[in-house]
């Protein structure tokens, strides 16, 4: 998987929103940044609140509401689990989540690239969009 967007290039994406950069966004987009594990608002705000414990809660969710209107973050809702967030600059990849302990695995297969494309062309369509998400337990 490619590097994820910097900081500073989140915070372009705020500054194009009209967002000022304060130092507790900045918190936020430092943990955002780093993050690769698909945290959700509460566990970014934890880990936000460690750098800098003026940020709230309301700034996090205010600030991921932002990126993701701004096209760079996307918002995951995983089988009815608060939203988790990554930054979308990564190529394209699905996900296997597992429903024991919640951790997020991601992952690409050409395999299913491909018959997803077969499907859609046998059904007349082109590909505009689409998300995998897998759920399964670890085997013993």
């Amino acid at each position: 998987m490619e590097e994820t967007k910097t900081a500073a290039e989140l915070e372009v994406a705020l500054r194009n929103a009209g967002l000022r950069i304060t130092e507790q966004r900045k918190a936020l987009l430092e943990v955002l940044a780093e993050a690769d594990d698909h945290p959700d608002a509460n566990e970014l705000h934890r880990r936000a609140h460690q750098i800098n414990s003026s940020v709230s809660l309301a700034t996090v969710y205010r600030t991921l509401t932002t990126l993701e209107e701004q096209g760079v973050v996307d918002r995951h809702a995983f089988e009815g689990k608060p939203a988790r967030f990554e930054t979308n600059d990564k190529p394209h990849h699905d996900h296997l989540i597992d429903i024991d302990s919640g951790e997020v695995i991601e992952f690409q297969s050409e395999k299913i690239e491909a018959l997803q494309a077969q499907i859609a062309e046998e059904l007349g369509y082109d590909i505009a969009h689409h998300r995998l998400e897998i759920y399964g337990k670890k085997r013993k």
